[in-house]
């Protein structure tokens, strides 16, 4: 049943869903369903629903779900959907692009480059949103996202926003800290250089073609599972312990690239959880090395 009814005393402009599959919201089509689901409907509905009291806690805020496994007994309160809500992108100084949490890497890339900015265009190979990019300090093709952040806009639990700068965050390699446990990123202001005739950078055509040679993007995945560990790849280290092709139920390791599992269509969150620790275990039996997961895993058991 949807939550319309119990929004009818509420100025709110979004939609409010009741045990929404999160199948629908996650890469990796897999996962069980949200006890609520809210999608605002741009980032002043998103401050008005949160100072409302109205979404219960806990609060899961998610965007394309690239990054993320739901366990299949779901998400206890609310999932904040940003993706389709928070999308505005606009230049919002010379050379300062501003764009909040539910837009894609890959817009960002393009509409930099159409403002005839450099910098950008490795965040076309992150398959994620903003919000997630911010939270994670994703990269692709030697690119980080932090290393072009020259500010942040940050939402607390009774919808404030707040500006801050990079040097108030730990940030490092697929890790950020710093945001309190009731703040979400909702807005990033990425600083670019005027692009220049004589710069000799790959066209964001070229790094998709890249990765599309790499990696399994045209499959149900989460991206890399796991973490490079310093000095080596979670990929070789996955390959070089026979794991490629593993398969549990409908959940199997690439045979293109071992640190990516797919959901061949029938997978459940369970039989990707299991492969993700069975391949920490063994890589760590094998090679002493314990590998750190990528991806977020939330929800309850089945």
């Amino acid at each position: 049943m949807t939550a319309v009814a119990e929004m009818t005393n509420m100025t709110l402009k979004g939609t409010l869903k009741a045990r929404e599959p999160m199948s629908r919201h996650t890469s990796w089509r897999a996962g069980g369903v949200a006890e609520r689901f809210y999608q605002p409907a741009d980032l002043d509905d998103l401050a008005r629903a949160l100072g409302s009291g109205e979404l219960q806690s806990p609060l899961t805020v998610i965007g394309l779900g690239s990054n993320l496994l739901v366990r299949d007994g779901g998400l206890r309160g609310t999932v904040v959907c940003t993706v389709g809500a928070l999308k505005d992108l606009t230049l919002l100084a010379p050379g300062v692009v501003r764009a909040e949490a539910g837009v894609a890497g890959a817009q960002v890339a393009r509409f930099s480059v159409k403002s005839k900015l450099n910098g950008a265009q490795f965040l076309a190979g992150i398959p994620g949103t903003v919000g997630g990019m911010l939270a994670m300090n994703a990269g692709a093709f030697g690119g980080e996202t932090w290393r072009i952040v020259k500010a942040v806009e940050v939402m607390d639990a009774s919808g404030r926003i707040s500006v801050r700068r990079p040097h108030e965050f730990e940030i490092g390699y697929r890790h950020v800290a710093g945001l309190g446990q009731d703040e979400w990123f909702v807005a990033a202001h990425f600083a670019l250089a005027a692009a220049r005739p004589d710069d000799n950078v790959l066209d964001i055509r070229t790094l998709l073609d890249q990765r599309a040679e790499l990696q399994p993007v045209k499959t149900w995945n989460a991206g890399s599972v796991f973490k490079n560990p310093e000095g080596d790849h979670a990929a070789r280290l996955i390959e070089s312990c026979g794991l490629k092709g593993l398969r549990r139920g409908g959940a199997v390791v690439s045979e293109k690239h071992a640190n990516f599992i797919i959901n061949e269509g029938e997978a459940t969150a369970a039989d990707i959880e299991w492969l993700i620790e069975h391949i920490r275990d063994t890589v760590k039996t094998e090679t002493g090395v314990l590998l750190e997961p990528e991806v977020r895993i939330v929800g309850e058991p089945a």
